[in-house]
C-alpha cells in the first residue's frame, strides 16, 4: 500500500509544481508560500478531525515534539526556496534540481538512520545526480 502512498504523492507533487508555476505568476513567492501552507494546515486539519486523530496530541512525546517542529522549519524552507526558484526559473529546471532531495534523503539516511548502503541504492543516486544534471543543463 506504500507503493500507492507514494505514487499518488509524486502525482500530487507534480501537479503542485504546474499550479504553483501558474499561480505565482504576478504574486511574491513568499506570499504565495503562506497562502499555501494555509491551504495546507486546513486539509492536514481537516483529515486530523475526520479521522479522529486529534486524541494522540496528548501522548506525543518530547522528542517527537522536537523532531516534527524541526521537521516543519525544514519544510517551511523548502518550500519558501522552492517558489522563488520556481518563480524566477523554468519549471522543468526547477523541479528536477528539487528532486535531488532524493540524493540528499538517501545520503542523511545513510548518516543518521544508519541505513544500510546497497549498490543498488549507491548506482540510483548516482544516476538521479547524474539524470538531474543532464535535465538542467
Amino acid at each position: 500500500m506504500w507503493l500507492v502512498f507514494a505514487l499518488l504523492s509524486s502525482i500530487f507533487a507534480a501537479l503542485t509544481s504546474i499550479l504553483a508555476k501558474i499561480g505565482i505568476e504576478s504574486v511574491n513567492s513568499n506570499l504565495a508560500t503562506a497562502i499555501r501552507t494555509v491551504v495546507v494546515v486546513l486539509l492536514a486539519w481537516g483529515m486530523v478531525f475526520l479521522t479522529d486523530a486529534q486524541g494522540g496530541i496528548a501522548g506525543i512525546s518530547g522528542k517527537s515534539w522536537i523532531f516534527l517542529i524541526l521537521s516543519g522549519l525544514a519544510t517551511g524552507a523548502s518550500w519558501l526556496c522552492y517558489y522563488k526558484a520556481l518563480q524566477i526559473g523554468e519549471a522543468s529546471k526547477v523541479v528536477p534540481v528539487d528532486k535531488l532531495s532524493v540524493v540528499f534523503t538517501l545520503i542523511l539516511a545513510f548518516a543518521f538512520l544508519h541505513e544500510k548502503i546497497t549498490l543498488k541504492s549507491a548506482i540510483g543516486c548516482i544516476l538521479i545526480g547524474a539524470g538531474t544534471l543532464l535535465m538542467v543543463l
